[in-house]
């Protein structure tokens, strides 16, 4: 399975995804965001977290105007997976991939800490190794992890079994408890908390694993 890392200016997760999708056995290129297209047979398009551009005008909404964006947008039209965590997720956003925004937290304040989720839907190749309800571990490290769609956006998610993870406690405000959600076709996913930072037992935690494990396994066989 190969998998792109895109770099932005300002990331700061992009090595750690890397580590992440490496060690569940994909092959990994690391893309720099003024590339106009992406390596030939890329699987999977991971965007990483940190801040893009230093998050100037919205989080997100500088890099998903880069070369690469475009070259992301043809991927994911043309059925291939992404993955966005935190500023990665505001950036599915503003490139119109996923629905809804990401809006500062509701306390005002940036929130730092490892977060309890629940797994929403085991129906995907990023979740597929979880069981539906499970509780996991992740770090989650934002300013601007809100996430607020319309009433219709939100009943479609729920009725399409389109959430993936939600906060056990919510730390941000986002609306449903909601940490992460999947496009129509289910290969996309966005989400805040951080599971490549929760792939390593001497940074805490494992629960990560699982994700990137299930990733690498359903493309490596697709």
């Amino acid at each position: 399975m190969k998998a792109a890392v895109i770099v932005f200016p300002g990331s700061n997760c992009d090595r750690d995804m890397a580590v992440a999708l490496k060690a569940a056995g994909a092959d990994v290129t690391m893309v720099w965001h003024k590339d106009a297209d992406l390596p030939n047979g890329i699987d999977l398009v991971a965007v990483p977290g940190g801040f893009s551009f230093g998050d100037y005008l919205r989080c997100g909404a500088i890099a998903a105007r880069s070369p690469i964006s475009s070259a992301l947008r043809t991927h994911v039209t043309r059925g291939g997976y992404a993955l966005g965590v935190c500023n990665g997720f505001q950036v599915l956003t503003e490139t119109g991939l996923l629905p809804g925004v990401l809006m500062r937290n509701a306390g005002l304040k940036f929130v730092c800490k490892t977060s309890a989720l629940t797994v929403a839907t085991s129906d995907s190749g990023f979740t597929s190794e979880y069981a539906s309800g499970d509780t996991v571990h992740f770090p989650i490290a934002h300013h601007d992890g809100n996430y607020v769609a319309d009433p219709d956006t939100i009943k479609q998610l729920t009725d399409e079994d389109r959430i993936a993870f939600t906060y056990a406690e919510n730390p941000n405000g986002s609306v449903n408890d909601i940490a992460g959600i999947l496009s129509d076709n289910r290969r996309v996913l966005g989400m805040m908390p951080h599971p490549e930072r929760s792939v390593d037992s001497g940074h805490g935690g494992t629960d990560g694993q699982a994700l990137f494990r299930g990733l690498v396994g359903q493309l490596a066989t697709a």
